[in-house]
């Protein structure tokens, strides 16, 4: 994969819209998120309240940025499996998801006893994100 053939476009893009994608799934699960995690929106915001703006802010930047990484390397993925298609990019998200993802989720949560809920709702998202960043990737093909 040779750096002028990147498509950064396309990675720029499947990163935002995998970034949009997760506000609004978050935004509509963050209560079931909240409560799976074991504690309350209000401990939270006890918890948040001494934060800087910046420290408030770092989670968000710190997804995006995990999100161009892991765009790139979806990217990589379906250059190397050499079939640029939306169904192509959809079936490498999810399996990087089945492989990776949902396995390292699962596995992490498992240890400090966090409920089976907060797995799922954390992996579904996950497989929105490489789902959405699969499509995209796939659809745009190489530059």
């Amino acid at each position: 994969m040779h750096v002028l053939n990147v498509n950064f476009v396309a990675i720029v893009l499947a990163a935002v819209a995998a970034w949009l994608f997760g506000a609004g799934y978050y935004g509509t699960l963050g209560k079931t998120w909240v409560a799976a995690l074991g504690t309350t929106m209000e401990t939270m915001k006890v918890q948040n309240a001494g934060k800087s703006a910046t420290a408030k802010a770092t989670p968000f930047v710190l997804s995006f940025i995990a999100e161009l990484v892991m765009a790139f390397v979806l990217y990589g993925i379906v250059f190397h499996v050499g079939i640029w298609s939306i169904r192509a990019g959809i079936i490498s998200g999810v399996v990087c998801w089945l492989g990776f993802v949902v396995t390292t989720t699962a596995t992490n949560n498992a240890y400090p006893g966090r409920s089976y809920k907060l797995t799922a709702i954390d992996s579904g998202h996950w497989l929105g994100v490489l789902v959405i960043m699969g499509a995209i990737l796939g659809g745009f093909g190489p530059r």
